[in-house]
């Protein structure tokens, strides 16, 4: 069974906190550095999770404010 990579993880467990509401439209998600520190991981590995949340558009990113949460009903479905 392959591992997941980090970058995966990080962005699954953002969506899993959206899921249960940890993380609400507009919540401001941790910085880099504040993540990076947190799993363990390189620089690179929270930019790649945070490109992989933009192209699923769960976040938005805003040039000197921060990454934000998107409202989930554009792009999270029901089972």
């Amino acid at each position: 069974m392959r591992e997941v990579p980090d970058y995966w993880r990080i962005a699954d467990d953002v969506i899993a906190d959206v899921r249960s509401k940890k993380l609400k439209p507009g919540d401001r998600l941790p910085s880099i550095n504040e993540l990076r520190d947190r799993y363990g991981v390189s620089h690179g590995t929270v930019q790649m999770s945070y490109a992989r949340l933009e192209a699923l558009r769960v976040i938005r990113r805003q040039q000197g404010k921060g990454v934000f949460v998107t409202d989930p009903t554009t792009w999270m479905r029901e089972p």
